[in-house]
């Protein structure tokens, strides 16, 4: 891509997320939006493969739905209330229809057709952008409008999404896919707290967001797209697999690791708002991503000799330390010592 054409889209990205986050107003809130979906197509369509258009035209579609569903729903409650102030959503088919924009927008089941393919149709870069950054602004729409949401509705799409993303990952072979259903699935952990601890909710989007962007960075270093590739990788970067394979059990919720901290307070949360059967359903669930997280980890580090592959094995690549992704790393494995500094904001 041309470095200006690059400046102007992370430009228009930044300023899309910051518009959203940062209004009281539904126009405003709508404007930052499309600013985002503008500045993001031509990152998905960049490297002009047929997969990449179809990946653009779906994200573009399923995006310019839900943002035409979020003014319609914006526009109703201003002509029954006179308010545009995105706190003051008390009209009841503005909330059901909100609740299925940001739905849609997010990748929430049922509307969560458009997420795996998009991802898999971009690059590993861009797929990190649209698992973390862009999902930023919906999550910051739903947590100033979580009072006037349905909590019924959220708990159904909540469970729905953790049971679709742990089943959905098992079959699959492309590793962005598995991450794309293992998004799901931690957006339906997101989801289903928001109602009752808004920023416990923030903090599990955004330890998400921590290990996510370790291992689509470890990934874009070695080039691996697939389990096949990631089985014979070792031989590439021993050491970067080996840190690999820690990320994807502290994303899986495995103590030690800062993973376990968010689905352990969310699970303490449900269990104080008495809702115990749903917090159980959730942990059983989560036994679902646990198993591909683990055959991720198996097929990172564990195949070693005297293990043997099927696969070609690469030549050993001596690169320089990326530094990022050694402090990412470190941030993703050791961070859980620190949680009693992070309880008290919650």
């Amino acid at each position: 891509m041309n470095p200006y054409a690059k400046l102007i889209t992370t430009t228009s990205l930044a300023l899309g997320t910051t518009i959203t986050i940062s209004s009281n107003h539904w126009a405003m809130a709508w404007t930052g939006l499309e600013i985002n979906t503008i500045a993001i197509i031509p990152m998905i369509s960049k490297s002009h493969h047929p997969r990449a258009i179809e990946a653009t035209i779906k994200y573009f579609l399923v995006q310019a739905a839900a943002s035409a569903s979020i003014l319609f729903s914006s526009l109703i409650n201003a002509w029954s209330t006179g308010q545009w102030d995105i706190t003051q959503l008390t009209n009841p088919t503005s909330c059901l229809l909100l609740t299925a924009a940001i739905a849609m927008k997010l990748g929430l089941v049922p509307f969560h057709f458009w997420f795996p393919e998009v991802l898999q149709g971009s690059s590993l870069t861009t797929a990190l952008l649209l698992s973390t950054v862009m999902k930023f602004p919906p999550i910051a729409i739903l947590l100033l409008t979580s009072n006037s949401l349905h909590p019924p509705l959220l708990t159904l799409m909540a469970i729905a999404s953790a049971t679709l993303g742990g089943w959905m990952g098992l079959s699959q072979t492309q590793i962005r896919k598995i991450l794309a259903f293992s998004s799901i699935s931690h957006l339906g952990w997101m989801t289903i707290i928001i109602i009752y601890a808004p920023k416990l909710t923030l903090l599990t989007f955004l330890l998400y967001t921590l290990l996510t962007s370790t291992i689509f960075l470890s990934l874009n270093t070695s080039h691996i797209t697939k389990l096949s590739t990631l089985m014979a990788s070792w031989t590439k970067t021993p050491m970067l697999n080996a840190t690999l394979m820690l990320t994807l059990l502290s994303l899986a919720g495995l103590p030690p690791f800062i993973g376990f901290l968010p689905k352990w307070l969310i699970i303490q949360e449900l269990t104080k708002q008495e809702m115990t059967p749903t917090a159980l359903t959730l942990a059983l669930l989560s036994l679902l991503s646990l198993f591909f997280y683990l055959r991720l980890a198996y097929s990172s580090s564990i195949t070693l000799p005297p293990n043997s592959t099927n696969q070609t094995k690469h030549w050993y690549i001596n690169k320089n330390t990326n530094s990022l992704i050694a402090i990412l790393t470190a941030l993703s494995t050791l961070l859980l010592p620190l949680s009693p500094l992070i309880l008290p904001t919650i």
